[in-house]
């Protein structure tokens, strides 16, 4: 349903980015963000549904600077790449900057304005919330930076997280932490799966628990407005 269009970010680059337009009634906008792997097939499919449930959304490829289209597998040559583009080559905050300049073009449009980010970009999804004010709510992916670099960082709107009991690279401990920090407008659900669990292409993709952090996310969308 969707296409890759070209927009300008605040430092002048135009990136690709992957935008599909709502079905039927538009309920808002959405900022959907990557996992380290690029907008892939299985972003933009994720795209496409949030489309069909009545969202306009943007996707941003946010690692066109450095490797323009970029898009790789979860495992093989290209996963290497994957890595040193998201841990070395490209700065953290350009993500944040090229998410707001997507969230000001959908909130331009009306309505309210969601994010969701998976990954790399639950991350993203977690700090946007608490540095854009232009934000209804946010649902974040097992993002790795949340319960550690962005863990003090209150959310602005509400904001859930989801996390896998069994992600190796993302203790419990620190979900556990942030948990306690009780952050008035954030909610944190653990599942018992895996990193990952949310991609039917991944190794540990658990249905349930994908199904479930789904239907939350878009029961958050809707009581905020959407």
């Amino acid at each position: 349903m969707g296409e890759m269009i070209r927009m300008a970010m605040k430092d002048g680059t135009e990136i690709a980015v992957y935008h599909a337009p709502a079905q039927g009634a538009r309920r808002g906008g959405l900022v959907l963000v990557q996992e380290i792997f690029g907008v892939t097939d299985h972003i933009r499919e994720l795209c496409d549904e949030y489309a069909a449930d009545g969202y306009e959304v943007l996707s941003p490829a946010i690692f066109d600077r450095e490797h323009p289209g970029f898009e790789c597998d979860y495992t093989g040559p290209d996963f290497a790449r994957a890595v040193e583009l998201a841990r070395q080559l490209h700065p953290f905050d350009q993500s944040l900057d090229d998410a707001q300049v997507c969230i000001d073009r959908l909130a331009a449009q009306g309505g309210p304005v969601f994010i969701t980010g998976y990954c790399y970009g639950g991350s993203v999804a977690w700090a946007m919330a608490g540095r854009s004010d232009k934000l209804s709510a946010s649902s974040s992916y097992y993002g790795s930076l949340v319960p550690t670099t962005f863990i003090d960082q209150p959310p602005l709107c509400p904001t859930i997280c989801h996390f896998g009991r069994f992600d190796g690279g993302i203790p419990m401990e620190g979900v556990d932490a942030l948990i306690a920090k009780a952050h008035p407008l954030a909610q944190i659900f653990v599942y018992e799966a895996g990193h990952g669990f949310n991609s039917d292409r991944r190794k540990d993709y658990h249905e349930p628990s994908a199904d479930q952090a789904r239907e939350r996310t878009l029961a958050l969308f809707k009581a905020c407005g959407g």
